[in-house]
């Protein structure tokens, strides 16, 4: 007899299993948390498939199943967890290096975006032209938006211990703060015109990006100044986490009335919650409660979405030739990686070394939470399928093999940029 899980229930289920493996990650494995996120929940789908073909009757895969569909990720993605994903993200970026690296991070996070969505969306068209799949170019799009954003939380923890020029340091951290934003933006364009069947029309899309993307900006400037200024105000801790809860709740449903990005503003009032807010606004004693409630928002939910991309190995498993395409997306992704960022450094090559900067963002833009979001999100459908097959596995060589060797590659690159000076 089916289970109907409430939104409680899944919610309880996922944070006792995320609790469960970090325990044990924590007690005998020790790896960094994504990676164990993503490794045992694939370990644990892979125990439950063997099991259903071990042992006649068996229907945990059908039931796992079922609980994922069960689970409106729509909603509870693109509407509730980005909104603190991209909000915790933006507290513990320095908005002076930002300025410093303003014009690298403007090009990157947005024609940066866009050029590798076009890279993407093509390649996989060829992809499954060639694997005997028609899929329809706008949704191989969709796929370009939603993989193109980057994710070096993970990275810049590596960044901040080796001798990385601070401009490079702010580049990365600005570009995949700001490039989810703008990635989130031209992914529900993308998806829009995919799911209404209407065709693609770049002028249209065009003013919807600008409408959609300056218009969270500006109101994201507004709501960070209120909180802002109602921080400086007073000196309560329990009431000022509770501002930057309303900033975040309350602004990004005000930015979906709008028919405007609320990743966008996100991003925007976590900047300014996170740098006047932090030095003006906190006492000591307040700025430590609201940045370790955040950093714990961050952690929580990122360990629920890696688990979620783990689990989803079971809904795949029977779709081994889908891995297969998965698989030969990976080259493509870092292709288009390589290209999008190659490019723009060409120009830069007085601010930041080609040399350190090109090895460092080409291999350094790990794709995490905010694809597996977007990818969770798509409506049914047999794209779904395909596209986060693909998603699972970039995903998953970008966390287990990109995020356990970016540190080393981080330190030879500045090893040989200095060796360089120096001669």
């Amino acid at each position: 007899m089916p289970i109907h899980l409430s939104p409680f229930d899944a919610a309880a289920i996922l944070i006792v299993l995320s609790a469960v493996l970090g325990w044990v990650n924590h007690r005998y494995f020790r790896l960094p948390g994504t990676v164990a996120m993503t490794l045992m929940g694939a370990v644990a789908s892979l125990c439950v498939i063997a099991a259903d073909a071990v042992f006649q009757g068996s229907d945990i895969s059908a039931q796992v199943s079922r609980f994922l569909d069960d689970i409106d990720f729509h909603d509870t993605l693109m509407n509730g967890m980005l909104s603190f994903l991209l909000f915790a993200g933006a507290l513990h970026v320095d908005i002076e290096h930002l300025r410093r690296g303003r014009w690298q991070i403007a090009i990157l996070s947005t024609i940066g975006v866009a050029a590798s969505t076009l890279i993407v969306g093509f390649g996989l068209k060829a992809l499954t032209g060639l694997v005997g799949m028609e899929a329809p170019l706008i949704w191989c799009f969709v796929f370009g938006a939603l993989i193109s954003p980057t994710d070096p939380v993970a990275v810049m923890g590596v960044l901040k211990t080796a001798r990385v020029p601070p401009t490079l340091q702010a580049t990365i951290a600005g570009e995949s703060l700001f490039n989810d934003g703008v990635g989130v933006v031209v992914f529900s364009i993308l998806l829009a015109s995919a799911v209404g069947g209407e065709a693609f029309s770049i002028p249209h899309a065009g003013e919807m990006f600008v409408v959609e993307a300056l218009g969270g900006a500006l109101l994201g400037a507004v709501i960070g100044w209120i909180a802002y200024r109602a921080m400086k105000m007073i000196d309560d801790y329990s009431v000022e986490v509770m501002i930057t809860l309303a900033t975040v709740m309350g602004g990004y449903a005000l930015a979906t009335a709008l028919h405007i990005s609320g990743p966008v503003a996100m991003a925007v009032a976590g900047l300014i919650v996170g740098n006047p807010g932090v030095s003006y606004a906190m006492s000591d004693t307040t700025k430590d409660y609201v940045l370790k409630f955040w950093a714990l928002i961050d952690e929580v939910l990122n360990a629920v979405l890696f688990l979620l991309i783990g689990l989803e190995a079971v809904v795949l498993a029977d779709s081994i030739g889908l891995l297969g395409l998965g698989l030969l997306t990976i080259p493509l992704v870092l292709a288009a990686r390589a290209v999008s960022v190659g490019a723009p450094l060409l120009f830069w090559r007085r601010l930041l070394p080609l040399p350190l900067a090109f090895p460092v963002m080409t291999w350094g833009g790990l794709r995490g939470g905010i694809s597996i979001a977007l990818a969770l999100s798509l409506p049914e459908g047999p794209m779904k399928d395909v596209i986060l097959a693909a998603t699972y596995m970039v995903v998953l060589f970008s966390v287990l093999a990109q995020g356990a060797t970016i540190g080393g590659l981080v330190r030879r690159s500045v090893r040989r940029a200095s060796a360089a000076v120096a001669d």
